[in-house]
């Protein structure tokens, strides 16, 4: 029992000692390198990627949240992968879609399930540095190379989950040094990861789980987790909208991707493209990802949508969005209120469900095109060299019909109408 609790405190002190490592993800790209207009974004991974859910809140937030116009993304999740599989699938399987952004999530099997080794990490390092010069070489402008995930420290029973842990530590030093080397994005979703389960377990206690049952794929709240990293690495600013509101004349401003409809000394109407970010089930649920918000910054960081209470009559300001109604300080009114951490169930949570499930739908009927049709198509060829036109045919149908399901996602924004009241006590 004694060395259990030794392992354990080393095990700790190793996150501690690692947490600045976390502040790397939290710092966004050169602006040049930042998403941009028309940007498509690839997202390439293991069968964590495969669950489509990290994925599934990128797509999200870059369609609804919108951080760039007519950003489209794909995800390219592949069950047991390891680096050197892409490495080796990636011009048939990915790069005929001509992404332009590529985000990276490999190590999890490429370290075996066992301690570090020097060969391990060098397998690791050839096959990541092959992925990117290939990507550069095709063309993709921006990579984001994202460090393995971590083991759950309660339900991971392969091994030690201290000792895997410190061999994806280990595989995500490699990763950073290459994403330095390459002037790459890097997203330590590892550090991460460590540090919100830490938070988490403390308050909620160890059953609750971070990256799910098998201690490897994540739950919806470790999912969030991952989505965060990347998208601070793909350098998303947060400024989802900003409401500006005079108690006294009843005037009233908004920031771009929202409208002003209606404003008198009582509330305000607006009608609003841009949504933030909406989330999901209770605190202390697993498979869902609100609770999640507690333990890392995404509200502060991606998530801000800000209402500033000008000329507020009292000491107190009571806010009605939606069904829901909240008290603030004048003082705090007068600095901004992010409505988007404040009322986490509100007028666009209906709407970003809908939205998110045509999403979750679209990567589900996307997954074919590049696994199942585009990967056979090589063994075709060889097997049928008479058909060769009909191949490129072929491949080109599933080109387009995976342009076609891109842009059915970037159209499914609907603007909604929402009232805020304001009143003073």
């Amino acid at each position: 029992m004694g060395d259990f609790h030794s392992r354990s405190q080393l095990y700790w002190m190793r996150i501690v000692q690692g947490l600045f490592l976390a502040t790397i993800c939290s710092s966004p790209p050169a602006m040049a390198d930042a998403v941009k207009a028309g940007d498509f974004v690839a997202m390439c991974g293991d069968s964590i990627t495969a669950q489509k859910l990290y994925s599934l809140y990128i797509e999200d937030y870059l369609v609804l949240c919108r951080p760039a116009e007519n950003v489209e993304a794909m995800q390219f999740g592949w069950g047991g992968e390891k680096a050197p599989s892409l490495l080796e699938r990636m011009d048939n399987d990915v790069l005929q879609f001509k992404p332009s952004v590529v985000t990276l999530c490999y190590g999890m099997n490429d370290g075996f399930y066992a301690a570090s080794t020097p060969e391990t990490l060098e397998k690791y390092r050839g096959a990541m540095q092959g992925i990117v010069s290939g990507l550069k070489k095709s063309g993709v402008r921006y990579i984001i190379i994202g460090t393995p995930g971590a083991v759950d420290t309660d339900s991971f029973k392969k091994l030690d989950p201290a000792i895997y842990n410190n061999t994806l530590e280990k595989l995500g030093v490699v990763a950073k040094e290459i994403a330095a080397k390459e002037q790459t994005g890097f997203a330590d979703v590892h550090a991460t990861m460590l540090e919100a389960m830490a938070k988490a377990k403390a308050k909620y206690g160890n059953q609750y789980l971070v990256a799910g049952s098998d201690g490897i794929h994540p739950n919806r709240n470790g999912h969030l987790i991952m989505a965060y990293a990347f998208l601070k690495a793909l350098g998303c600013d947060g400024e989802i909208g900003t409401i500006s509101y005079d108690m006294q004349s009843g005037a009233a401003e908004a920031s771009t991707g929202h409208k002003i409809i209606a404003a008198d000394r009582k509330s305000i109407e607006i009608e609003s493209s841009r949504y933030p970010f909406c989330f999901s089930g209770k605190p202390s649920q697993q498979d869902a990802n609100l609770g999640m918000t507690q333990f890392i910054p995404f509200n502060e960081e991606l998530n801000r949508f800000k209402l500033i209470v000008k000329n507020p009559v009292g000491k107190m300001v009571k806010v009605t969005w939606g069904t829901a109604s909240k008290e603030f300080s004048a003082d705090d009114a007068t600095r901004g209120i992010n409505l988007a951490a404040e009322f986490p169930e509100n007028p666009f949570s209906a709407c970003f469900a809908e939205a998110e499930l045509k999403i979750r739908e679209k990567q589900f009927a996307e997954s074919p095109l590049s696994k199942e049709l585009l990967h056979s198509l090589p063994e075709w060829r060889k097997s049928f060299p008479d058909e060769k036109d009909t191949l490129v045919r072929l491949a080109d149908v599933v080109l387009q019909r995976g342009s076609m399901l891109r842009k059915q996602t970037t159209t499914i924004l609907v603007p909604v109408k929402h009232k805020i009241v304001v009143e003073s006590f």
